[in-house]
Parts: C-alpha cells; sequence; structure tokens
C-alpha cells in the first residue's frame, strides 16, 4: 500500500547493490545477510538500571546459533539464580531468538545486547582465528578449579584497605610492613582445594596444600585476617 504521492512517482532504476560490507569472521571475511551467517566467540557485560549488579557473559555461535554460553555474575544475590536459568535458556538459541528473550536479569540481557552488537559488526574475539575457536574454549577463561576471576577489595579512609579476593583466589591474611602498609596477602585457591577433596585428599591437607602467598608475605612485620581485623 502506498500514499498517494508515491504512486504519482516514476520508476528510477536502482543503480549498483554490492550488498552489506564484509566483516572479518573466523579468519574469512563475510558479507553477512541472515543470523545464520553470523560465527563466533565474544565477551561482554551487561548491567540492571540500578547498577546493583553486573553480568559478564561469553558466547561462542557457531551458524547463528549459540552453541555455548558462560554467565558470571557479581553484585546480586537474585542474579545468580537468573544466570542459573539463563545459562539453561541460551544454548541451542540464534542469537536474534536470545535478543528478544527474557534472561530474567536486566544484567544479564543487557550483556546479551552488547554481545550481540559486538558480534554483527565483526567485532568478536576470534574474527581473525582460523575456524574459530572450539566448543569450550569459554570455560577454559575460568582456569583450574573453574572459578570466575574475582577481584574483591574494601577500603575505608579511617582503617585503611583490605583485600578480601583476589585471582589467585579467597584472600586468607594480610602482611603489613613495619609502617602499617601492605606489603603481600596469603591465599586460598578454594577451586584446587575443593578438587583435592574431592579426590579423596584430606580436608586439612587439602587446606595446606592449597595455600600460596604474594609479594613479601614472609616479610611481614605484622599479619592481620582482613575479614576481622
Amino acid at each position: 500500500m502506498n500514499t498517494h504521492e508515491v504512486d504519482q512517482m516514476c520508476c528510477v532504476k536502482k543503480g549498483c547493490n554490492h550488498g552489506p560490507a564484509p566483516i572479518p569472521q573466523e579468519g574469512q571475511w563475510t558479507q553477512v545477510k541472515e543470523i545464520k551467517d553470523i560465527s563466533g566467540l565474544t565477551h561482554g557485560v551487561g548491567w540492571c538500571a540500578p547498577q546493583q549488579g553486573c553480568c559478564k557473559l561469553t558466547l561462542n555461535v557457531k551458524g547463528g546459533i549459540i552453541e555455548e554460553a558462560l554467565v558470571e555474575t557479581l553484585g546480586c544475590s537474585g542474579m545468580t539464580h537468573s544466570a542459573a536459568m539463563a545459562s539453561e535458556i541460551l544454548p541451542g538459541k540464534t542469537i536474534l531468538e536470545a535478543m528478544n528473550t527474557d534472561l530474567v536479569c536486566d544484567a544479564i540481557n543487557t550483556a546479551m545486547r552488547e554481545l550481540f552488537l559486538q558480534i554483527v559488526y565483526g567485532r568478536s574475539q576470534s574474527a581473525f582465528s582460523e575456524n574459530g575457536l572450539p566448543i569450550g574454549a569459554g570455560l577454559e577463561d575460568l582456569g583450574k578449579g573453574l572459578r570466575s576471576q574475582v577481584g574483591t577489595m574494601y577500603g575505608t579512609k579511617q582503617k585503611g584497605a583490605r583485600y578480601l579476593e583476589m585471582a589467585e583466589g579467597y584472600v586468607n591474611r594480610i602482611a603489613l610492613d613495619a609502617e602499617g602498609e601492605i606489603i603481600g596477602y596469603e591465599f586460598v585457591n578454594l577451586g584446587v582445594m575443593m578438587s583435592k577433596i574431592k579426590k579423596g585428599m584430606d580436608a586439612n591437607e587439602a587446606l595446606k596444600s592449597s595455600t600460596g602467598t604474594y609479594g613479601r608475605f614472609s616479610d611481614a612485620a605484622k599479619v592481620i585476617d582482613p575479614r576481622h581485623e
């Protein structure tokens, strides 16, 4: 159905039509015309409206279908349950379906939106990797023990900083020098510890063998528990 003005117009022939600009995808240049033309592995973050929590989402897409999804959340207790549902919802959907599906939590929905934009514009992490990355590559982000890389620090003007969680794991003790400045910390790699316990190692032995230090911990003038001191 046209308006009267358009009906009165004469036809002007369309000139050249080269289609969409090619984007880099898994080691190739692809003219994407349909969802099934999209492939790639990419990461992105999302946040909810009150910004009380965030989500890091990793998707591995093959032929427009989400084959692998890693959902990591931070800062909101309810979001962890939303992530559990999203991990069931996402695999098997096209990226367009996933964009129009309620992923339960706004932070996860926003992460999906950001990833959609990245991947359809050819900004995937695997853009120049021939044949892309295998299913399971997303899980490798977690490292040994399959735990998210989390940093949790707390500080006050009156009492200073407290390290609580590092990439290495749960911060057990903080080392201070004679001036009271932090010079190192002792950590427990909880993922490694739990793996050892599940294999039959005594819990106390597993704790001891999964404990390490960083910095000049052995030079400490004073050692404190960051959660209680």
